[in-house]
């Protein structure tokens, strides 16, 4: 079998990198922040071994792809035409799409935009929340919701303010999100999405003594390479176009998906508990939904928490196809 290669791929008018490996039906992994390619390492030669090409890039703003300056060329239109133009750029005109965190928004979005290219679709760790014609605009719903407390994704509004707090000390931010994210800290040591406003997001966080067994220093030294050449703007500027993703998209109102979509997140995953009710109502949104589950133990980070779990699930899914 063959290893995993890099090159870079014109799409969308961007240069993306990507890391490939194996040949037949292709599939997408659409990364999370803060995250990158490498977050699918032990996805790639897994579904290459199992008979498909598997592609994961680094989006837009991440890792050796570009980082265009303007904050709106981060909003969910250009993340979907990167997408699109990566499987024409591969040669291609169908491909399976897998989405974890903010890939997996990437990944329905795909999904309900070209249905004629995206024949199935898995999402990691964040359910699929249909809008409606009677929500209001994002970042108000989120200042409802937070009331007197602090909600990380507005915090991460204001440019400059995040990336000041994460690019401080780049190692440390990598290993204490990777940790508290994760379903391996006590439950008082976990990622929190609410804080007081006089705190900063990683003042409610705990630096690990150790890392847990998924975790590796050579994954963090890894990830620190990353985020110190590139900074965190490029992922940070996806947040900051979440009202811009609802002015853009009023026409997706009420929409389902209707490919075979298959759902995985930890049973631990703070995201979980912030959108239970979409996890709750996946079936309905889905109609297609074969399977939705909750991996005992697990946080976040799903795919690296648990790859032999997840591996067997997106094989399995995949094949049946």
């Amino acid at each position: 079998m063959t290893s995993v290669t890099h090159r870079f791929v014109e799409t969308n008018n961007i240069k993306m990198h990507i890391a490939e490996q194996g040949q037949g039906p292709l599939v997408i992994l659409c990364h999370g922040f803060p995250e990158c390619w490498y977050s699918w390492r032990h996805q790639l030669s897994a579904l290459a071994n199992a008979g498909f090409h598997v592609v994961a890039p680094d989006q837009r703003g991440y890792g050796q792809t570009d980082q265009p300056e303007p904050i709106e060329a981060y909003n969910i239109l250009q993340l979907v035409g990167d997408i699109v133009g990566l499987v024409n750029a591969l040669g291609e005109e169908q491909a399976f799409v897998v989405g974890h965190d903010w890939g997996a928004a990437v990944a329905w979005h795909c999904a309900l935009l070209r249905p004629d290219i995206f024949r199935a679709i898995t999402l990691l760790s964040v359910p699929y929340r249909p809008r409606s014609w009677e929500d209001i605009q994002p970042t108000q719903a989120m200042k409802l919701m937070a009331g007197e407390q602090e909600f990380y994704q507005l915090y991460f509004q204001e440019p400059g303010k995040a990336e000041a707090d994460l690019e401080s000390d780049v190692r440390a931010t990598i290993r204490t999100m990777l940790y508290v994210a994760s379903g391996d800290p006590p439950p008082s040591k976990r990622w929190r999405f609410l804080f007081n406003k006089s705190e900063k997001p990683l003042d409610t966080s705990s630096v690990p003594e150790q890392l847990p067994a998924w975790l590796t220093d050579q994954d963090i030294d890894f990830f620190t390479s990353e985020f110190k050449r590139t900074g965190f703007r490029g992922g940070l500027n996806w947040y900051r176009n979440i009202d811009k993703m609802w002015e853009l998209t009023p026409f997706l109102s009420g929409a389902k998906l209707h490919q075979p979509a298959l759902f995985v997140a930890g049973e631990t995953d703070g995201v979980i508990t912030m959108y239970r009710e979409a996890f709750d109502t996946l079936e309905q949104n889905m109609p297609n939904l074969k399977q939705k589950i909750l991996l005992s133990g697990a946080g976040h980070w799903i795919q690296q928490e648990r790859p032999s779990e997840v591996n067997r699930l997106l094989i399995e899914f995949l094949a049946n196809l």
